[in-house]
């Protein structure tokens, strides 16, 4: 297997854990906005976050069902590269950002991927609560890259399974991953150690042949 992985550290809470994960050698990392969720950030913190790692790593903004209001008041403060919906969004709503856009769907569904064309579709589990860290079998995903869409694999990945997971895809690769419960340690907050181990078990997949 050959070929570039993308890692995305996802509720980052803090600017050390944002550079914790640029350290290991993540390509993403993920800003929650979504109200109510563990990890969701003050737009001074989050803008904390973007300023330490700017440049380093491409910064991904995370709304659920979020107001344009919403969205332009975060746009206009925090410096980022991506917009993640993990919602029920429309197509029209995700034509209507100009930045580039990660679409949560639930499991490997092909009706849903195909209402979002220009965008990356992150695949979660298909019934458990969005972003809940719930594993799921994500081979189902391969039908998916066989028709040439672009998908982040989520939802329960740590780094013990990381590895397994993405050696059943040969040489159908995923266009990334995307970890946040499985890289805690005292959560919301981000244990550097398993950062490094996730994205080194990554790299390893990457490296063989």
């Amino acid at each position: 297997m050959s070929g570039h992985i993308r890692v995305k550290i996802c509720g980052i809470t803090h600017p050390d854990d944002a550079q914790a994960a640029v350290d290991a050698g993540a390509d993403l990392i993920g800003l929650n906005f979504v109200p109510g969720s563990p990890s969701e950030l003050q737009i001074k913190v989050a803008a904390e976050i973007a300023d330490r790692v700017a440049s380093q790593v491409e910064r991904v903004a995370i709304f659920r069902d979020a107001m344009p209001d919403e969205l332009e008041r975060v746009l206009r403060r925090v410096e980022l590269e991506r917009i993640q919906f993990h919602g029920s969004e429309s197509e029209e709503d995700v034509e209507a950002i100009d930045l580039p856009v990660i679409k949560s769907i639930r499991g490997a569904d092909p009706e849903a991927a195909e209402e979002y064309p220009g965008a990356i579709l992150l695949l979660d589990h298909p019934s458990g609560p969005a972003g809940g860290g719930q594993a799921w079998n994500w081979s189902e995903s391969l039908h998916l890259i066989e028709q040439g869409h672009d998908v982040i694999l989520a939802g329960g990945l740590n780094p013990d399974n990381v590895g397994a997971v993405l050696g059943e895809f040969e040489d159908l690769l995923p266009w990334g991953v995307d970890v946040a419960t499985g890289v805690e340690g005292d959560a919301p907050r981000k244990d550097p150690a398993r950062v490094a181990a996730f994205v080194e078990a990554v790299r390893k997949v990457e490296a063989s042949e």
